[in-house]
C-alpha cells in the first residue's frame, strides 16, 4: 500500500463504500490486475515464467452451482490475504495447507466489507477482500494445498452462495518468481468494519509469516466495530494455538 495512505479497511465516520466484483465464473486476473478469461490467463504470463502448478479451473456443476476443477493436478497454490494468513486458521478446514511463499499482489488494496451489506455470522463483522487500486499492494501468504481441500476452501469462502468468487492472480515473490495462484474476491461488497477478533487473526497471521513491518503496522491501524461478544471460530483458533503450544513444550 502507499506509504501515508488511508489504513486498509478504514471507513471514515461510518461511511460505506460499494464494491461490485461483478465477474462471472471462468474469469481471472492478469498480472497487471485486469480481468481476463481463465483460458486466456496463461497466454498473458511473462515469457519464460512457468506456473509453479497448473491453475485451478472454474466450472459449472450440472445442477447449475459453481464448482471447481483442477485440470488433473493433485495440488494448487492459494494466495491468502485475510484470516487464512494464520496457519492455525487455515488448518482448521484445510489440513493439507503448507507454507509456500510470501508474495504481494500489486495494484490492489485490502478492504473490509459485507456481501450485499450482510455482516458475517462467523466473524460478527465485515471480512477482507481486494479491490483494484493502482499503486497499492496487498501482501499475503501462498499456501500449497492438495486438491482434496479445494471444495472445503471454496465452502469456507462461501463460493456456492455467491459471497466470494474464485479468481486467478499472478504474484511476484521475494525470490523473484511469478506464481499463479487461486484467490478470492467478494461479490457485491458493501464496505464496513471488521470485528476485533477478525482483525486480530489477520495481524497474527501477518506477524507469524513475517510480512513487511510497514504493512503489519497498517493492519494494526485498522478500525473495528468493537464487537465484544463470543466468536466461535476465533475460539477454535485459540484452542488450536494452545494445543500446539502444549505439544511443543
Amino acid at each position: 500500500m502507499r506509504s501515508g495512505g488511508t489504513p486498509a479497511g478504514h471507513v471514515a465516520n461510518g461511511e460505506r463504500c460499494y464494491v461490485a466484483a461483478g465477474r462471472r465464473a471462468g474469469t481471472a486476473l492478469s498480472a497487471a490486475g485486469a480481468v481476463v478469461p481463465a483460458r486466456a490467463a496463461a497466454a498473458q504470463r511473462p515469457p519464460g515464467r512457468e506456473m509453479e502448478t497448473l491453475r485451478s479451473c472454474v466450472c459449472t456443476r450440472s445442477g447449475g452451482g459453481l464448482g471447481v476443477g483442477t485440470c488433473g493436478e493433485d495440488s494448487f497454490l492459494y494466495f491468502a490475504y485475510g484470516s487464512n494468513l494464520l496457519r492455525e486458521r487455515i488448518l482448521l478446514k484445510n489440513p493439507s495447507a503448507t507454507f509456500y511463499a510470501v508474495a504481494n499482489l500489486q495494484d490492489f488494496k485490502l478492504v473490509f466489507g459485507n456481501h450485499q451489506g450482510k455482516p458475517s455470522s462467523y466473524w460478527h463483522g465485515s471480512t477482507a477482500t481486494i479491490v483494484r487500486s493502482p499503486g497499492d499492494e496487498v501482501w499475503g501468504v501462498v499456501w500449497k494445498m492438495n486438491t482434496s481441500d479445494l471444495n472445503s476452501l471454496d465452502k469456507q469462502e462461501g463460493v456456492e452462495d455467491g459471497i466470494y468468487i474464485p479468481i486467478e492472480v499472478n504474484l511476484p515473490t521475494q525470490e523473484g518468481k511469478v506464481l499463479t495462484c487461486r484467490s478470492y474476491q467478494m461479490n457485491d461488497c458493501v464496505c464496513d468494519l471488521p470485528s476485533p477478533q477478525y482483525k486480530k487473526v489477520i495481524c497474527m497471521g501477518a506477524k507469524q509469516n513475517g510480512l513487511p513491518t510497514a504493512y503489519q503496522k497498517k493492519l494494526e491501524a485498522i478500525e473495528t466495530n468493537n464487537y465484544a461478544g463470543p466468536v466461535s471460530v476465533f475460539e477454535e483458533i485459540e484452542a488450536a494455538i494452545k494445543e500446539k503450544e502444549t505439544t511443543t513444550q
